[in-house]
């Protein structure tokens, strides 16, 4: 990724680093910088696929409300092929770690207040996030990802194979109307402080999809750190059933049903994602003990 960093804060924040204090390069890369000025931000930068935009205006529009997220200092800019946008810092917290079905009800009620205040937000980022891409038009059963399609997918289990053609034909039956929704909600986006949740990162992991499937795949993904996993079915059920306590309205059967095949769909991409690259299968162990059940579960 090529990206002048310091022209960039110069140019866009009115000051130029003097320390670059965080770096992660990932499908983002994040820098946290000490502007000249005494500021601090973090700056992210991502290929410019077209959702950047459409992100920021939700997270900026929760930070407003005042939804624990940081505030973006800088809309997205486009550099070097690049969407960039700086935010605020929000220093300190700690994760909440667990997937216990009391840890669940914590991630969401948590989702359920992102999800209310959303609701009115109509600024869909599309395509979905690969993760969360099962509606995809691509050939095949997977979201095209080149880096992953030119590698051998023979080693991919055929358990993962079938309980992946199962979940997405699941979801791609329904015709729920489709909502903004956090699409990355796991324990490493997340800080918490004295019991209480202190900042929700990664907006720029937000998906225009069903609402059940959302609150699905989060259910079955709260308490992801590297390497991730899948909670417990009974988490799963906590989740569910506290987020719709919250909102205040019970989902119908056919809402349930696409929640439980979104919850096992991160899994299976993981799972998939873990073969292909060689490295332990945590998702793929928990889907084949876990799969019958969700399956059932999601009626597919």
């Amino acid at each position: 990724m090529t990206f002048d960093l310091s022209a960039w804060c110069a140019a866009e924040l009115g000051s130029g680093p003097v320390e670059v204090f965080y770096d992660r390069v990932s499908i983002s890369s994040v820098f946290g910088v000490r502007l000249a000025d005494g500021r601090s931000a973090y700056v992210k930068a991502r290929a410019d696929d077209g959702r950047a935009a459409s992100c920021l205006a939700a997270q900026k529009s929760l930070a407003e409300r005042g939804f624990p997220c940081p505030r973006p200092l800088t809309p997205v800019v486009r550099a070097d092929g690049l969407a960039v946008h700086a935010e605020e810092p929000v220093p300190g917290g700690e994760m909440l770690r667990g997937d216990t079905p009391d840890v669940a009800r914590r991630y969401a009620a948590v989702f359920a207040w992102s999800m209310a205040l959303l609701a009115d937000v109509s600024v869909p980022p599309v395509p979905a996030p690969r993760w969360a891409r099962w509606d995809h038009t691509d050939p095949g059963l997977w979201p095209a990802i080149d880096f992953l399609d030119v590698r051998d997918q023979s080693v991919v289990p055929p358990f993962v194979v079938e309980a992946a053609t199962r979940l997405r034909k699941r979801l791609l039956a329904t015709d729920l109307p489709c909502v903004l929704g956090h699409a990355d909600f796991e324990a490493q986006n997340l800080r918490w402080h004295g019991g209480e949740v202190l900042a929700v990162h990664d907006w720029d992991s937000l998906a225009w999809q069903p609402e059940a499937a959302l609150v699905g795949a989060a259910s079955g993904a709260f308490a992801n750190v590297p390497p991730p996993g899948l909670v417990p079915v009974e988490s799963s059920a906590a989740f569910i059933e506290t987020y719709q306590r919250v909102r205040g309205r019970a989902f119908s059967a056919e809402e349930m049903e696409i929640a439980w095949a979104a919850s096992m769909w991160t899994a299976v991409h993981n799972a998939r994602w873990e073969v292909l690259h060689g490295d332990p299968t945590p998702s793929g162990d928990a889907v084949h003990e876990q799969g019958p059940e969700r399956l059932r579960l999601a009626n597919a």
